[in-house]
């Protein structure tokens, strides 16, 4: 790569990042996990331990629990205590620029030129947008692109980095269950690589001894385990179902899925089997779930950049004289900051119709409303979705269920969720069964809605266009 100095490098960086920032400040923060993860974190700030029972909901209440991101979520609240939302959404922007520029970078030292890796970043982060949620996952991101950026220079015999995987080993398994992703890079490349595996074997297995060093020893590792494979999951949470080719952020990734196999038989050079055999792993486990595609996405840009025709190469990037490298710069860095005019906070100073900085369908006056009456009696009935908010808002009221799915409940909870939301027969026979005297629907419920309307169980309390609250006519002792 030239001296930035005398090159377009930096600008078209800047470019490249410019209009995923934009996205990056503009997206509302979602209600479904955020939110809890900022109750997480002051438990933790304020007993100085991580919980080990559940104290959040009521039909879990003291039951263990393992938090597998308790360091995301400290980080995550300390950006909210000091700022709010606004410092929550610069926090998620600065990972995500952070995020793409390693890919950037990556792709450049593959062979890539400026403007290529310029093309290729902003496809990729468009298509994996959908994945930029405020939560624990974005700050793992970065480091999965480090691991393997550090594991391609392993597999061309450039070991000048290899000692950095055992910290990012202890950092990213603190962060999120998704280390695990660490070990599926690190045992394709000891399997499939070429580098000195006397060398891996050295550094790997004390980044494996390092994952003990976390709040609950090994049972992280079955908690972590006993995510992917608990069978309610998918029940309740859509990420987890298999992508489907709908919408264009999907037609883009099913596009690049199928067009790498055919560029790689135009390619300028042959892939090695450890990149043959990431195309296959990471784009087998895209397909078995939508919050893996990312990943994905980052392995189809890598690859991508290794393996276009060398005419394409050349068209995209033709040398060019470097007049003003001042200048170059200067724009460089414009591209990096005017997204935050685009905070929130900012934008509202001089954007009348900027869009929200939370979601709108956050039950954020329902709540407000409910702290004020706590004559209200329990216990709560919840939409799952609202749980997350409410573990926040209203820690006085334990939740019914929330989107912990994969952390605490039982897939029968959570098919008694679903269950009530329905409306099914029996439904209220089996909450007046379980003492249920509140519940917190969401307009997104309409058969439940409807049939607790036409109820002569329930008085309706509080409405708005996002939610509704009903306590029991004659409450049951």
């Amino acid at each position: 790569m030239k001296n930035p100095a005398h090159s377009y490098d930096f600008l078209w960086l800047g470019i490249a990042l410019f209009p995923l920032l934009i996205i990056a400040v503009l997206l509302p923060v979602q209600p479904h996990d955020y939110w809890w993860y900022l109750r997480l974190g002051r438990d933790v700030l304020q007993t100085g331990t991580v919980p080990i029972v559940d104290t959040y909901s009521s039909i879990q209440a003291g039951q263990p629990i393992v938090y597998q991101s308790w360091l995301s979520a400290i980080l995550l609240w300390l950006a909210y205590q000091a700022n709010g939302i606004p410092l929550t959404v610069l926090l998620a922007a600065v990972l995500i620029g952070l995020t793409y520029a390693l890919l950037w970078l990556l792709m450049r030292e593959r062979g890539a030129g400026p403007r290529l890796a310029t093309v290729l970043t902003i496809v990729a982060g468009l298509s994996g947008s959908n994945n930029w949620g405020v939560r624990p996952q974005l700050f793992t991101y970065p480091l999965f692109l480090a691991v393997l950026w550090i594991l391609l220079r392993w597999n061309h015999h450039n070991y000048k980095f290899l000692w950095l995987l055992v910290p990012i080993s202890l950092v990213w398994t603190n962060l999120h269950g998704s280390f695990i992703l660490f070990f599926v890079l690190a045992g394709l490349a000891f399997v499939f690589g070429n580098g000195d595996f006397k060398k891996i074997s050295w550094i790997v297995l004390p980044a494996l001894a390092v994952t003990l060093i976390n709040p609950r020893g090994w049972l992280l590792w079955r908690a972590v385990m006993e995510t992917f494979t608990a069978p309610g999951i998918r029940d309740l949470s859509p990420e987890w179902l298999p992508p489907l080719n709908q919408g264009w952020q999907m037609n883009i990734f099913f596009a690049w899925l199928l067009l790498l196999v055919p560029l790689a038989s135009m390619a300028r050079r042959r892939l090695s089997p450890f990149e043959w055999i990431l195309f296959l792993s990471f784009s087998w486990l895209a397909l078995t779930g939508i919050r893996y595609v990312i990943w994905d996405l980052f392995i189809l840009s890598v690859l991508t950049a290794s393996i276009l025709p060398d005419p394409l190469v050349r068209w995209f990037d033709q040398p060019q004289e470097v007049k003003m490298p001042a200048l170059n710069f200067g724009l460089g860095f414009a591209f990096l900051l005017l997204p935050v005019m685009l905070l929130p906070g900012l934008r509202n100073g001089w954007w009348l119709a900027s869009p929200p900085a939370v979601d709108p369908q956050t039950p954020v006056a329902a709540v407000d409303w409910l702290a004020e009456h706590p004559e209200l009696p329990g216990p709560m009935w919840n939409d799952v979705v609202f749980g997350s908010y409410l573990i926040h808002a209203l820690p006085a009221r334990p939740v019914w269920i929330d989107t912990r799915i994969q952390v605490i409940f039982t897939p029968e909870q959570a098919q008694q969720y679903l269950f009530v939301q329905s409306a099914r027969p029996g439904w209220d026979s089996y909450l007046e069964e379980q003492g249920v005297n509140l519940l917190v629907l969401a307009r997104s419920q309409p058969d439940l809605v409807k049939a607790v309307q036409t109820s002569s169980q329930w008085c309706q309390q509080y409405h708005d266009d996002v939610a509704l609250i009903y306590s029991r006519c004659v409450p049951v002792p």
